[in-house]
């Protein structure tokens, strides 16, 4: 409610203003899965300042699956640059990080605001980044599992991220890392092995098997949260309490069978909705302005605080209602 009320008055404020067309573009790194609800909220965003004569633009995204991280990064970089040499005077972007930081830093160079949406880069030049607050999310899940597990002592096993390359994974597991060590549990972080889910079980299913002392919880940090279900399987203990993050259909699936107790889940809707426009209102009532509007979700001066929704269980099919209800099925 408070996000919709902060929408509410940057669309009032900048329907005050004069009409500045603009030409936009919001470039995810895919139109699916995770990122389609965030795909939505742009295009509605987009919609409504088209018709209001404000924006003409695009939401670009890749389709493809099967391209590696490498491929697809590439791609985005391309997109960016074929942006801005078509004439674009705003950028939101869901970016890969330091993959394609140097083409961002082009683009602001040419004076063209560019708003970050899930992933953040390093730059400080960019006036506002969308998304949650990794480490607080991190901190979050991990006081959902904590709930559930007995008294130590006892091993949590996080599905997580250690490669320092992409820095949100790190400091969302390292924020449920410091809940369960804080509570004296002792902690295995699995890094997430994504491109390869056999893989990835076998590797946590060991990890279980060899812990000392045992396994007492599995939390997961990302879409393929729902693999801790298959781990704690293949290591023949069903009955371990499993916390998951984001809202994947394998997650929902488990949640309805109390096999995951719980997931949190990032708002991407509101996410692209909020895109297009913060880099409009930058435009048509200056970049301090926007920001003063921002202010109760505004953290750090830059950081636009999404917070996440905790979902329990017993919630999944009213928590798809209400997805539903804003047309952002995930």
């Amino acid at each position: 409610m408070k996000i919709e009320a902060t929408i509410d008055a940057l669309v009032a404020e900048i329907n005050k203003s004069s009409i500045q067309p603009m030409r936009l573009a919001v470039l995810l790194k895919s139109l699916n899965g995770f990122f389609a609800p965030i795909a939505t909220g742009a295009n509605r965003a987009m919609g409504e300042l088209g018709v209001s004569g404000r924006a003409t633009g695009n939401v670009l995204g890749s389709t493809d699956a099967s391209a590696s991280q490498e491929e697809s990064t590439e791609l985005q970089t391309q997109q960016i640059r074929q942006t801005v040499e078509d004439g674009a005077e705003g950028i939101a972007i869901t970016p890969f990080g330091e993959g394609n930081e140097a083409a961002l830093e082009e683009a602001i160079a040419n004076g063209i605001p560019v708003v970050t949406l899930d992933t953040d880069v390093m730059s400080s030049k960019l006036p506002i980044h969308v998304g949650i607050l990794s480490k607080s999310a991190g901190e979050t899940a991990g006081n959902t599992l904590l709930e559930l597990l007995p008294e130590g002592p006892g091993t949590v096993l996080i599905h997580g991220w250690a490669d320092p390359s992409w820095g949100d994974g790190v400091s969302r597991t390292q924020g449920a890392r410091g809940v369960f060590e804080e509570a004296g549990y002792d902690v295995v972080v699995h890094q997430s092995i994504y491109d390869d889910e056999a893989r990835d079980v076998e590797v946590m299913r060991a990890e279980i098997e060899d812990a000392d002392p045992p396994v007492v919880g599995l939390i997961g940090m990302f879409a393929d949260s729902y693999r801790c279900v298959l781990a704690a399987d293949a290591a023949g203990a069903p009955d371990l309490p499993i916390v998951a993050f984001d809202f994947a259909p394998q997650t929902a699936d488990y949640m309805r069978q109390r096999r995951i107790e719980a997931t949190h889940v990032q708002r991407q809707y509101y996410e692209g909705y909020l895109g297009p426009y913060i880099v409009y209102g930058i435009k048509s009532i200056g970049l301090d302005a926007t920001r003063k509007i921002l202010a109760p979700q505004l953290v750090e001066g830059n950081q636009f605080d999404l917070g996440v929704d905790v979902v329990r269980w017993n919630k999944v099919d009213a928590y798809n209602d209400f997805l539903d209800e804003i047309g952002a099925e995930q």
